[in-house]
């Protein structure tokens, strides 16, 4: 087992994970560490929300060079640049597909939520 931390609790009712074939679809998540919202800066939400993933992978036994396509939802655009800043150091050499969506409120009161699909075949 991996010492990735615990993934964050859904704050819905919602599946966080769950397997379809070859595929993992990890629900979107928020900045939580530990139950508390990590939201400034921005990269360290961005940071948190790729380890809530990773540890959902995890658990999965899949990794984050498996995840195939990504959403980011962002509440205000102008993070874009420091927000993909700090994607491109939690992902590393691996680039999935992503899409980049401003919406007007996230859960929790977050800036930031991503959402991953990872392919496990």
């Amino acid at each position: 087992m991996s010492d990735r931390p615990t993934p964050a609790r859904p704050v819905g009712p919602y599946t966080p994970a769950i397997r379809v074939g070859d595929w993992l679809v990890c629900s979107g998540q928020v900045p939580l560490r530990d139950g508390e919202l990590v939201s400034d800066p921005i990269e360290a939400a961005t940071r948190q929300c790729v380890s809530n993933i990773a540890a959902l992978l995890d658990q999965h036994g899949a990794r984050l060079d498996q995840v195939a396509k990504t959403t980011v939802f962002m509440t205000d655009m102008a993070d874009y640049p420091a927000m993909n800043e700090a994607y491109m150091e939690a992902f590393g050499a691996h680039r999935p597909a992503r899409s980049a969506v401003a919406v007007a409120a996230l859960p929790l009161g977050a800036r930031i939520e991503i959402e991953a699909w990872a392919y496990l075949g």
